[in-house]
């Protein structure tokens, strides 16, 4: 019984020892139709580590928030029934370990179909998952990015 206890007790070690080990990379993105404005607003939420390790700034500084403007804009494309979407980026805020990244687009009468491509820290961290959840009259869409899978697309 002793060793059968000290082998479970040595299991458990191993077990707890890899979920402290292992580093989950994520981001979330919630878009959310304003039909009354004809918008898209886009409201992004990273891990303030990470954000700062890829764009190599710290988050305390003057230029952080000019810098993941910079960065989204770079990383993260909208196209609505085929046509590329301009996305003006609103704000940002940092909360504790978490940034969240506002931005939109006008002008969006009717969604058919959306494509997005999503690259948000996929380069710094090759197991990064992206995802995005869409809100439109009613309907909920999710899709998700990782390497490999930068863009993808859903119809309404």
């Amino acid at each position: 019984m002793k060793k059968i206890l000290k082998i479970l007790g040595v299991l458990t070690v191993f077990m707890m020892m890899s979920f402290v080990a292992a580093d989950f990379y994520s981001s979330m993105t919630k878009v959310d139709y304003v039909e009354g404005s004809k918008t898209l607003k886009f409201t992004t939420k990273l891990n303030t580590n990470h954000i700062s390790d890829a764009i190599k700034i710290n988050p305390n500084t003057a230029g952080f928030e000019a810098e993941v403007k910079k960065y989204v804009n770079n990383n993260f494309d909208v196209y609505v029934n085929g046509s590329a979407k301009t996305l003006t980026f609103t704000g940002s805020q940092i909360s504790g370990e978490t940034v969240f990244v506002y931005f939109e687009t006008g002008g969006v009468a009717e969604i058919e179909n959306i494509k997005i491509k999503n690259t948000i820290l996929l380069g710094a961290f090759p197991k990064q998952l992206n995802l995005v959840n869409i809100a439109y009259k009613g309907q909920q869409k999710t899709m998700n990015f990782q390497r490999g899978k930068e863009v993808n697309e859903v119809s309404f």
